[in-house]
């Protein structure tokens, strides 16, 4: 059997090919740092990865939503924290107007107090969160959730505030099975009970501005039962503020740990051993020179020589 010598040479040629791209293909790993460069380098640890990487893409995006529950139930337990201290001071207010002494001008005073922290009640009912959403509107996060009106009860016509929102609780995907409530109706928070807040706290100034209201002592005792409903209530949700907040930690923490798992099995299947790669490299280098010398050597061969 013959062999030509464009075949010797077109052999040699392919081969120095194979080096080259296998030498070339070593020097993209290294600078890159990645075992797989192509799915078709590993198909299945390629599969894998991709697997992992989208897994991991969506524990980051869960990350990102406690974030902003967190955000959100912060300002919610920062409002109600105020509610609460003005319901203190209400509730403070209600047992001093109680005092047998007080003429009908100082109880007239108190009215006034009241009154001021009627508005301020009415405000924080109404706050907004860092994004300009109305925190206690449910669903109708652009309305106001409260609005004063007045009503008439028996024949005195008082202060109180009418509920505008729904009673929808927005809700962030905080993990892959777990949906949180990063919001509470403001009907739920301030009009719980028989008798909301805002119809106590009309009810109560329009008896201290009366003088001679007959039954205040009857009057001033209601009022002081439903300012207990109402900072119970305030209370009980800021509890399970509270408790959302921690479960949030909780969850970090898991998501965390998942995190450090996901990027340890990317760094298994695509990550490059380093130490192996320059070995390769080296030897890779020395064959293709080898192969260079002997292709120059053998592609200048003819019958000629042997003359």
């Amino acid at each position: 059997m013959r062999i030509s010598t464009q075949t010797l040479f077109e052999s040699g040629a392919a081969q120095l090919g194979e080096l080259q791209s296998s030498l070339v293909r070593t020097q993209e790993q290294i600078a890159s740092g990645r075992r797989i460069l192509t799915p078709s380098d590993d198909p299945v640890a390629a599969a894998r990865a991709l697997e992992v990487s989208q897994s991991q893409s969506l524990n980051t995006q869960y990350g990102v939503n406690r974030q902003y529950a967190k955000s959100s139930l912060s300002a919610v337990e920062g409002t109600l924290s105020s509610v609460t201290t003005l319901l203190q001071d209400v509730k403070t207010t209600v047992v001093a107007a109680g005092n047998g002494a007080l003429s009908d001008t100082e109880r007239g005073f108190m009215a006034t107090e009241l009154r001021g922290r009627f508005e301020e009640l009415l405000g924080l009912a109404n706050s907004r969160d860092a994004m300009g959403n109305y925190m206690f509107s449910g669903f109708q996060t652009t309305t106001a959730p409260f609005e004063e009106t007045a009503i008439v009860v028996g024949t005195a016509t008082i202060a109180s505030a009418a509920y505008q929102g729904d009673q929808g609780q927005r809700r962030m995907q905080a993990d892959t099975t777990r949906q949180m409530a990063v919001s509470s109706p403001g009907q739920t928070v301030f009009q719980d009970g028989d008798q909301g807040i805002f119809q106590t706290l009309g009810a109560l100034i329009g008896q201290l501005e009366t003088p001679g209201t007959p039954g205040l002592t009857a009057a001033l005792a209601t009022a002081n039962g439903n300012v207990d409903l109402a900072l119970d209530n305030v209370l009980t949700v800021r509890a399970s503020v509270g408790s959302r907040l921690q479960e949030l930690d909780t969850l970090d923490y898991a998501g965390e740990d998942r995190h450090i798992q996901y990027s340890q099995i990317l760094s298994d299947l695509q990550d490059l051993d380093y130490n192996e790669a320059l070995t390769r490299l080296s030897q890779q280098e020395i064959t293709l020179e080898a192969a260079q010398r002997s292709f120059v050597t053998v592609s200048g061969l003819s019958l000629f020589n042997f003359l």
